[in-house]
């Protein structure tokens, strides 16, 4: 049970953190600026973990694939994205929120077309609750 709940818990968590991190980055710096010392950090501790868990600094271009690629181009998207979400103005829990409940209906559609998953009338119904618990944070 721990095994499946502990990446959740990590999941959650992190996220919180990311999102309190990102509303509060001051205005008055550059975007990029900020990312680059974000990933600077992100990157040192990724390979303290790594070097941890495996002890193999040599091989490391091994694990490099064009997913590893993609990757990084979504998170530079996905920081840039709610960096300028809240400078926009939006506030810290609708703008999560919007921008999650759109992630999960498009994330729908891609397992469907792309996984060949099933879509359950459950699903279809989560996603209406979803919109209209939308539509009510804005009320």
């Amino acid at each position: 049970m721990w095994a499946m709940l502990w990446p959740l818990v990590l999941i959650i968590g992190s996220n919180c953190l990311y999102n309190i991190s990102t509303k509060s980055m001051p205005s008055d710096n550059d975007s990029f600026g900020l990312l680059f010392i974000t990933y600077v950090i992100g990157g040192a501790l990724t390979l303290i973990m790594y070097v941890m868990n495996s002890g193999r600094v040599q091989e490391l271009g091994r694990n490099f694939s064009v997913y590893s690629l993609l990757l990084g181009v979504a998170i530079v998207g996905l920081e840039t994205g709610y960096i300028y979400l809240y400078r926009a103005g939006w506030q810290i829990s609708r703008g999560a929120m919007t921008a999650n409940t759109c992630l999960a209906v498009a994330l729908l559609f891609i397992g469907k077309f792309m996984y060949g998953e099933d879509i359950s009338l459950r699903q279809v119904c989560g996603v209406f609750v979803c919109l209209g618990g939308l539509y009510l944070m804005k009320a």
